[in-house]
This record gives structure tokens, sequence and C-alpha cells, in this order.
């Protein structure tokens, strides 16, 4: 063993840890986004799918991926990994199954986005099997792998395509099939904006995400020999900052007030959009795509409204429509000196042909995605009575009624004391002057 396999292997080892401490920025994004009586069930079950998909991916998921005797589909090899060292590369083959689970996990997570405030806790736990194991693994063999789309020259250097947009069109089929939450939309139509509790914690898990991307993508080198993980970390953050003051400023010029929320979300799509192209492109492409990633997400946040689809947390335009217009980026912007995977983009005189594979690989991620996700929940939503909780159980919030607890139980037991004292005070029965 060299003196590079061991600290390739460190960088890997701390990318995988910095993607996996992005779960805890799941747990504040999306608890701050919803209401209180949600915040201790979306914070446990954040914990609870990551185990399954870490158990999965170890079982599966992985051979799947990155299994020998496989085909152009899915991998062969691998199943139930032993974690045995070969030396047959420049790092610890078991600190990049690590790092490649952690991601495995996230892309759960933002598919679990669609389901916020309204699925069963049995969903989750069965959904997470399919994910895990038939969804997530075969789109990521077909372009991290070496299936299909890896030999057209699929440029996705670290998953806009394969973690982000998988996890939105897995997200849009649960918003479909579990339908809105109660009070979303009136009867004529209009939407009712139904405030998250916690911006703050919001803002907090933005950060921690934006921290975490920066294993996400500069992790995803694998390596240190060269120090081009610098560059990749420069373009991800020039993108992010880029997303969130575009968003922000257009939320302003709209709406007379500069949104938050919308700023938050801007930071986090130019950190999706950015993780196909961070290798391929220049910096000031990096802010170009930023830009256009918050813009989008703004107006992708709107005609998703629109169309009465509730998502709680924007996934399907934070995730999934940044995550198609960072795919399409690199069929513009990918320079010559920077495309090791496939061709020039359009911008640098390489015509259409990467900007087809591209469009190709959305496509066909999109459809699969899903397809497979929306026919699993259809199929639950027969066998299971039903994928969404009942109406007295969604008012009564999730931590109590999937719990038997509330994830904060100081206010919600204080409220329910002073209740029943003001039902004392006020009854006929009492006597007291």
């Amino acid at each position: 063993m060299t003196e590079l396999f061991f600290v390739n292997s460190l960088w890997i080892m701390l990318g995988a840890i910095l993607v996996i401490f992005m779960q805890g920025g799941f747990i504040l994004l999306e608890a701050g986004s919803t209401r209180m009586k949600n915040a201790g069930h979306i914070a446990g079950k954040t914990i609870f799918s990551f185990g399954i998909a870490s158990i999965i991916f170890w079982a599966v998921g992985y051979g799947f991926i990155f299994g020998s005797n496989g085909n152009f589909f899915v991998g062969m090899s691998d199943f139930f990994y032993s974690g045995e060292e070969t030396l047959e590369t420049s790092y610890s083959k078991a600190a990049f199954f690590v790092f490649q689970l952690a991601f495995a996990g996230i892309a759960l997570t933002i598919a679990f986005g669609g389901f916020a405030e309204r699925a069963k806790l049995s969903v989750y736990l069965i959904f997470a099997l399919i994910f895990s194991s038939l969804i997530y693994p075969i789109v990521a063999h077909w372009i991290s792998g070496g299936g299909w789309l890896a030999e057209h020259g699929k440029q996705d250097f670290a998953g806009s395509t394969v973690v982000h947009l998988t996890g939105a069109m897995a997200a849009l089929a649960a918003t479909i099939l579990l339908k809105p939450r109660i009070g979303k939309y009136n009867k004529d139509g209009t939407a009712n904006n139904l405030h998250g509790h916690n911006q703050v914690f919001t803002a907090l898990g933005v950060l921690i995400l934006w921290i975490g991307w920066f294993g996400f993508n500069a992790g995803s080198t694998l390596g240190v020999e060269d120090g081009f993980f610098g560059f990749i970390a420069l373009n991800t953050n020039l993108s992010a900052a880029a997303g969130a003051i575009s968003a922000l400023l257009i939320s302003w010029a709209i709406m007379g007030k500069s949104d938050v929320p919308t700023m938050l979300n801007g930071a986090l799509s130019g950190l999706v959009s950015i993780t196909a192209s961070c290798a391929f492109v220049e910096t000031w492409a990096a802010v170009v795509i930023g830009i256009i990633a918050g813009l989008l997400v703004f107006y992708g946040a709107r005609l998703v409204e629109k169309l009465q689809i509730d998502d709680p947390i924007f996934a399907l335009s934070v995730h999934g429509l940044a995550g198609v217009w960072g795919t399409l980026s690199t069929g513009l912007f990918a320079a010559p000196e920077l495309a090791s995977v496939g061709k020039p983009g359009l911008f640098y005189g390489g015509g259409l042909e990467q900007l087809g594979v591209q469009m190709m690989g959305v496509t066909v991620t999109a459809i699969f995605s899903f397809a497979v996700s929306f026919i699993a929940l259809y199929a639950m939503k027969k066998v299971m009575n039903g994928i969404r909780v009942t109406k007295e159980e969604e008012l009564m919030g999730l931590d109590l009624s999937e719990h038997g607890s509330y994830g904060y139980p100081e206010e919600f037991t204080n409220k329910e004391q002073k209740s029943s004292n003001e039902l004392v005070v006020h009854s006929p029965l009492n006597t007291q002057s």
C-alpha cells in the first residue's frame, strides 16, 4: 500500500462523512418547511429510511450498480458486499462503498420529500425497499456503473440525474397518488400557503447541505493527486451563491418582497444544477448555471402549485427541474479541456451531439423512475388500503398518530393543559367565584 492509497482513501471517507451529514441538513430543511405537529415524525423517518437504504445497498444496491458480470442494464456481482480490499485501485474499495452508499441515501431522502405530512409510516418502509433495490441502483448503473448511458458518454459527474432527478421523479409519483394536504387548495383551485414552522431550521438545513455538497461534488474525484477537487469545490460554491442571489432578486422583483424560502431554494437549486457539470465547465459557466437555476426554481415552484401538485419541500423544482437543467447544461458549457467524459458542449463548438446524449439521459431516467415509482405506489395503495393517513390522523399530526409522542412535547402538552384549564374555568359545574 502506498501513501497515495491512504490519502485518497481518507479523502473519499471524508467525502462520505460530509454526504451522510447532509441527512442532518435534510432533517432541518424538511422539518422547518412543514408544520410543527409533524417535526418529530420527519426527523425520525429520515434516520429510519437511511438505515433501510444502507442495508439494501449492502445487500443488492452496490452489486446492481458496480457489479461485474452484468450487462447494459444492471450489474450482477458483489452482493452482500464483504468489504474485502483487493488493492486494484488507488483507494480503499470499502471507503468507496460507504461513499456510494451515502449517495443512495440522499436519493431516497429526496424521494420522500413528496410524501411529507400525509403518508403512512408503513409506506415509507416498503417504498424504501423498492426504491433502494430496483429504482436508484438501475439508474446509477446506467450512468455511474458503466451501463448503456455511460457508453454513450453521458456527463453526470456527481449526480444531477442519478441522485436528484431520480429522487424527484419518485417524489412526483408520490405527490400525485397521495393528493394534496388538507387545506392546501380551495374549492376554486387557489392555493393556500401552509407555512413551515421554523424558517431558521430551514436556513440552517440549507447551510449544512451547502457544506455537505463539497463532499458530494469534490469528493467524487476519488483522489487528491492532481488537486482537481479544489476546482470542483470552487464551481460548486459559485453556482450555489449565484442561485441564492438570483432567486432572491427575482422574488423581490415579482412579489415586491424578497422571499427567504425562495432564496434558500435558489441556493439548493444552484447546488443541484452544478452537480452534473462541476468537473466539466469553467468558473464563469458555473455562475451562469447557478443564476438560471435560481430563476427556474422560482417559476418552477409556481408552476407546480398551479398544477395543484402539493410539493411541501419543493423537491420537484429544486431537485427535479434543477436536476434537468444541470444535466443539460453540460451539453452547452462543457469545455474541451475539461470534458474527460463525453464531448465538448455546444458553446465550445461541440455541436448538438453531447446535448442530445444529455437529453436522452434525462428523458429515460425521468420516465423509468416515475413509472416504476408510480406502479409500486399504486399497487401499495390497492393492497394496503391506502397509502395516506386518515383525515383525523393528518389533522392530529403524524408525531402523535404514527408515533404516539410529540416532536415538541412541551409546546403541545402546555397547549393541551391550557385548553383543559379553560374548560374547567368556564364549566357550568364550576361554582367557584
